[in-house]
């Protein structure tokens, strides 16, 4: 589920957190960073959730319609295109989804089903519903591209959703983009054959990952000094108070995985330092920091301080 650069964007906002922090304890702050990172998993899951809510919200309020006493033909004979949705049954059945959503405590839609309603009032209002219910007969493909269509164009954007993810839990803030990008992913790849191992998939691609996750933290930690020395030689005309707290500790991170991290490729550390700034930084971030990287590599190289293993990771 997690790529190297989520990985990364988590120890930043870690070590940020560290910073800003009136008490650190690196032990305390490994512990929130796999907290932090657990958390994304669980909001991953209560999306997925979402969507089986406004399916049941769906089938509810079309029995509704049928016993109205004045029910218009469409109410009487509507499409059940959407209730009766391939994809989205499989995903209500899925023993792996139900299992984490009673162990989590994770069932939050039956209590704040008023955000459910107001996913179904903005998804009736859409062109791309009535095409879908439309369809005679929808293939599990038509299921699945509307299901997506229906993530990407109704829940993802949803302003109020947002703010009750905001109220639920803070670092679903930061979560949300990522998780949105991994569960589209998801939905658009699975199909009747590996739903069940698919859907849900691990939070680390492998163990490797979640070593890599700790042991960044620590050694940016563990090494500050040293790091925040490497940068004052290389900042001579920067007031070490006027680099930005987050320029600093992106800074930091590159210098650890030049330095500490021999299987990381060089331009693989700079690219993904580059993209990270870009998103969550200064707009003129990522050009000091790509001058301060670069400048680092070369002096690292002349003086053999750099610790790479290997063809092509220089």
């Amino acid at each position: 589920m997690l790529t190297r650069r989520h990985i990364r964007v988590k120890v930043l906002q870690s070590l940020y957190a560290f910073n800003q922090g009136d008490h650190q304890d690196t032990e305390k702050q490994e512990k929130f960073l796999f907290y932090s990172i657990n958390q994304m998993h669980e909001l991953y899951v209560l999306l997925l959730q979402s969507m089986v809510s406004l399916r049941e919200h769906a089938e509810g309020y079309l029995l509704k319609s049928q016993k109205k006493h004045l029910a218009t033909e469409k109410e009487k004979n509507p499409s059940r295109n959407f209730i009766d949705n391939q994809l989205l049954h499989q995903i209500t059945s899925h023993d792996g989804l139900r299992q984490l959503i009673q162990n989590k405590k994770l069932n939050y839609w039956k209590d704040d089903d008023e955000y459910i309603a107001i996913l179904f009032n903005e998804m009736v209002k859409t062109d791309f519903y009535a095409e879908y219910l439309a369809i005679e007969k929808p293939s599990f493909k038509d299921d699945r591209d509307f299901v997506v269509q229906l993530y990407k164009k109704v829940i993802a954007p949803n302003e109020k959703l947002y703010e009750y993810l905001e109220d639920k839990r803070l670092t679903w803030l930061d979560d949300y983009p990522i998780v949105n990008t991994v569960l589209v992913k998801v939905l658009s790849k699975v199909n009747k054959d590996n739903i069940a191992s698919k859907l849900i998939p691990d939070l680390y691609k492998n163990e490797e990952d979640r070593d890599f996750a700790r042991d960044l933290l620590r050694k940016v930690l563990v090494n500050d000094e040293d790091l925040t020395a490497e940068i004052d030689g290389k900042t001579p005309n920067w007031d070490k108070e006027r680099i930005a707290d987050l320029d600093m500790i992106i800074l930091k991170m590159g210098i650890a995985e030049f330095l500490y991290f021999p299987s990381i490729p060089v331009r693989a550390s700079i690219n993904e330092y580059l993209e990270i700034a870009k998103e969550y930084s200064t707009p003129k971030s990522s050009l000091f920091i790509n001058g301060i990287l670069d400048k680092m590599v070369k002096d690292f190289t002349e003086s053999g301080k750099l610790n790479k293993i290997g063809r092509g990771l220089r």
